[in-house]
């Protein structure tokens, strides 16, 4: 099983930045494709970024590409997710995710219990 524990949310102002964390206990942990997926009061889920296991490929929503940058640092089983020019409907859980990558679709296995980000208007 694979354990994965986020941090770093919080209260911004819109226009701000955070970095989320997410750490797994498991030592296969790089052979994982990783993402960040959100939800909101009273709204689905929705894909926010993922990044492979191999090439460090990466792909993201529309409605955060060029503001959000996911990476991760195998040696420490750890994924980021760097969120700037933050908007009040960033606001949202926030949860990582460890999967497959396939036709470069993430399909989640494990997931963590989740980070709240808020932006403040």
């Amino acid at each position: 099983q694979v354990q994965l524990v986020e941090s770093g949310g919080g209260l911004v102002q819109a226009g701000g930045s955070l970095r989320l964390s997410c750490a797994a206990s498991e030592r296969t942990f790089s052979v994982y494709g990783m993402g960040w997926f959100r939800q909101a009061p009273g709204k689905e889920r929705e894909f926010v970024a993922a990044i492979s296991d191999g090439d460090v490929s990466t792909r993201y929503a529309d409605s955060v590409k060029g503001r959000f940058t996911i990476s991760r640092d195998n040696a420490k089983n750890m994924v980021y997710l760097q969120m700037n020019s933050l908007k009040p409907e960033d606001t949202a859980v926030y949860r990582c995710a460890a999967g497959s990558i396939i036709a470069r679709i993430l399909s989640p296995r494990y997931w963590g219990q989740g980070t709240q980000v808020t932006v403040s208007s």
